[in-house]
């Protein structure tokens, strides 16, 4: 993907600068969305996909900081924060709330589009991923897909390592339904029903790792004469 293909959005409570910088990037060669606050920016982030955000810090309610910490959590892609703040201490606060770069207000849009730029040169694009959901929730249990680790809380949950694959298997493909034949071929397994009535073994020990009851499964599921879901919270 080229950066003319790139998809920007731009969060912001103030209207002027919202439309000032959507006119400015678009004639750039961007996809630019703007939202109007955390809250639109969240709805928009449950449906469509950026590869960078431009976000304002001071804003009512959830402000840029709370909500980049919040994004960076759980999504890789890569923000910029603007603000009217621009000393060290304000600096820091947004680069460890897990911004890519930080820019003061006032400042030059050729500025911000040249930032724009370099961070889109140096991150993955699209072929290597470069949105992606790091880590599921699972009631009280989260899985860091990127470290592939299972938590509950603070502690670490021991997983063997076909759990570990499985679960790595169905966190990339999320909500999508995985055939038992499917599986064992993602394993790495001879084929056979043998090896897909071992993966029902491997679901069942899996269920009791991350479901509350694990007979009425709610996060990894059966679908009946196709095979299994992961549906995290």
């Amino acid at each position: 993907m080229t950066e003319r293909m790139s998809h920007l959005l731009i969060i912001d409570d103030d209207q002027r600068i919202r439309s000032l910088l959507n006119k400015f990037l678009c004639k750039a060669g961007f996809r630019v969305t703007s939202a109007n606050g955390s809250y639109q920016a969240r709805q928009l982030l449950k449906s469509l996909k950026f590869d960078l955000l431009i976000c304002d810090v001071m804003m009512p309610g959830e402000d840029g900081l709370a909500l980049t910490n919040s994004i960076s959590d759980i999504l890789s892609v890569p923000i910029i924060l603007l603000t009217a703040k621009g000393d060290t201490l304000d600096r820091i606060a947004g680069l460890k709330a897990g911004a890519d770069d930080y820019i003061a207000k006032p400042f030059e849009p050729q500025e911000l589009l040249l930032r724009i730029q370099a961070i889109l040169r140096r991150v993955p694009r699209e072929s290597d991923n470069l949105f992606f959901q790091k880590s599921f929730k699972m009631g009280e249990f989260v899985y860091k897909l990127d470290r592939g680790e299972l938590w509950c809380g603070t502690d670490l949950v021991r997983l063997t390592t076909t759990e570990a694959i499985l679960m790595q298997i169905f966190s990339k493909k999320p909500n999508v339904t995985f055939s038992r034949s499917q599986l064992v071929s993602e394993l790495g397994r001879d084929k056979g029903q043998a090896q897909e009535r071992a993966i029902d073994v491997q679901i069942t020990r899996l269920r009791k790792k991350i479901e509350v009851d694990p007979k009425a499964p709610r996060y990894l599921q059966t679908v009946r004469s196709a095979g299994y879901i992961f549906t995290p919270d």
